[in-house]
């Protein structure tokens, strides 16, 4: 069968194996192998400061000891509401020390998802920036948090309640620590919560093995073969922490290569550029928005990105057209990846080594198999080579499961296989393709329209700088299609003259009947344009 072929070999360098080899214990003894290493050199750059590796553990056992003195045990979860930040590190290694659980809490929740998250993971500790202090504050007693501990950045502090503490108050100068046995294949030290795109948020369980497993798949596709690495070199961390794309793909890697991250709280397009153009950093990874951003910068051409090594994206399908804007205006390819939170994240990505096929992801990482599937009354068969199916994945980054969710973890894993839900194919040479996902596919008079094919068509106006294409109800095709369009800043162009280009450019029942201009469009917190808001906003006008 296809699965069994690995095409995707021919293309490997030969200094990359097909199987994968884990040198770590656990992520705190990966951590201490980068200090043994690396010690005196910069591993973070926050605010114009300049942390090293040894002072990085120093802080981190503190913050264990503490921790352990609080009363904190292995299987305990923490959570962490911070945006990119030394602390992020400082918290996420400390609660690993200790064997505990890291719950990823995204900053920007609301008091009702934040109140989710702390009961479904049952954390009793948090680490909370004081911005956010107050929306945690609201809703602690509906839930079995007990011990909150507040990160402050510098100015002025805000006044606590009663057994709360600012971190750098609650560090244990004497870091006492205790031994304590991990299990790298069995024991959870992430639960990264989904977005909640595709339904209610889950814990996802990602181990130590999961999340060491993937970063060195990373950093072999995107290092290993690389002869010019400099010794001292720089990286910029403005993907989120708080989702695994950020932390694992970029965060966890910067440690293991030595790099001195330049860490941003948030994404800005100038200040990115500026920073480029300044520090001239060896790589930079993004998601599609922080892209078509940039595209709209002026002054794009001169800050320097050609002379990065390596510029990739992922988190969301990148736009052929987009990536061929930015190649064009700054002279550097743009290559693309694909992953998901129950995968820790990275499956498959267009690494340095392979002569990069725009519109592809590119091809598996190590120790990982990616199959194309069509179901059947039998059960699953394999696709031909070209056509689409769903992508179904196998690997050590693939998710334990959901957190205290059997079923929905027997829903998506079965025989070893994750079933992504994500629609794909794959070439003669063993590269894949995206489509779209299923749920996310039109169905428009008995047709299958894919979203991202309409999109990736629209995209070709240069007038345009975020498209969402969605399937509305429609009482005689069924669905139709309607596009959600935001302008770039100072271009025009009509509604109409949108769908008369869909017109010229797609079959009937795939052009767009209907398109709306909007000032902005919905995103995750990681710059996901969010499909199913829009979605959702149809099928409530239905009903009104």
């Amino acid at each position: 069968m296809v699965y069994q072929q690995k095409p995707w070999l021919n293309v490997y360098d030969s200094r990359l194996e097909e199987h994968l080899r884990i040198d770590y214990n656990s992520l705190y003894h990966f951590f201490e192998e980068a200090v043994n290493r690396y010690n005196t050199k910069p591993a973070m750059t926050f605010l114009g400061k300049v942390t090293s590796f040894n002072d990085t553990k120093l802080i981190i056992d503190q913050f264990a000891s503490a921790l352990h003195r609080a009363g904190f045990a292995k299987g305990d979860r923490l959570a962490i509401m911070l945006p990119n930040s030394p602390h992020y590190i400082f918290t996420l290694f400390g609660t690993f020390r200790l064997g505990g659980i890291n719950v990823q809490v995204n900053p920007m929740y609301v008091e009702r998802e934040i109140e989710h998250v702390l009961n479904d993971s049952g954390s009793e500790y948090m680490v909370v920036l004081d911005a956010l202090y107050p929306k945690v504050k609201k809703i602690q007693s509906n839930t079995s948090l007990k011990k909150v501990i507040v990160v402050n950045f510098g100015g002025a502090k805000i006044d606590l309640a009663d057994g709360d503490v600012y971190f750098d108050e609650f560090l244990d100068k004497e870091a006492s620590l205790p031994e304590v046995d991990i299990d790298r294949d069995e024991d959870v030290a992430v639960l990264q919560y989904t977005g909640g795109t595709t339904g209610l948020s889950k814990g996802v369980m990602l181990t130590h093995t999961n999340l060491l497993a993937n970063l060195t798949q990373v950093c072999d596709f995107a290092y290993k073969t690389c002869d010019d690495k400099p010794e001292d070199f720089k990286i910029i961390t403005v993907l989120p922490m708080f989702h695994v794309y950020g932390l694992s793909s970029v965060a966890l890697c910067g440690i293991r290569e030595g790099a001195n991250q330049i860490i941003l709280p948030r994404f800005d397009p100038k200040e990115v550029m500026e920073i480029v153009k300044r520090e001239k950093p060896f790589q930079f990874s993004g998601v599609p928005t922080m892209f078509f951003a940039l595209n709209s910068q002026e002054g794009l051409e001169d800050a320097g990105f050609d002379s990065l090594y390596y510029v990739n994206c992922g988190g969301a399908p990148l736009p052929i057209e987009a990536a061929k804007v930015f190649e064009k205006r700054t002279g550097k390819q743009l290559r693309d990846g694909y992953g998901l939170s129950e995968a820790a994240p990275t499956v498959i990505f267009s690494p340095p080594f392979v002569p990069r096929k725009h519109g592809s992801i590119g091809i598996p990482v190590q120790s990982t198999v990616a199959r194309i599937v069509h179901e059947t009354e039998d059960g699953f068969v394999d696709a031909p080579v070209g056509e689409a199916g769903e992508i179904i994945i196998k690997g050590p980054q693939v998710m334990k499961g959901y957190w205290n969710r059997p079923e929905d973890t027997k829903a998506v894993i079965k025989d070893g296989w994750l079933f992504t839900g994500d629609m794909a194919k794959m070439d003669e040479d063993g590269y894949f393709y995206i489509v779209d996902r299923k749920k996310d596919m039109i169905i428009a008079s008995g047709f299958n329209v894919y979203p991202t094919e309409i999109e990736g068509v629209l995209y070709q106006l240069e007038e345009i700088e975020e498209v969402v294409v969605v399937g509305v109800p429609d009482p005689y095709r069924g669905e139709t299609v309607k596009a959600y369009v935001k302008l770039k800043e100072g271009y025009s162009i009509s509604e109409e003259e949108i769908k008369q280009f869909g017109k010229e450019n797609l079959a009937p029942y795939k052009a767009p009947k209907d398109v709306e201009i909007l000032p902005e469009l919905p995103k995750s917190s990681v710059g996901k344009l969010l499909r199913r808001v829009l979605r959702d906003q149809e099928k409530q006008k239905v009903k009104a």
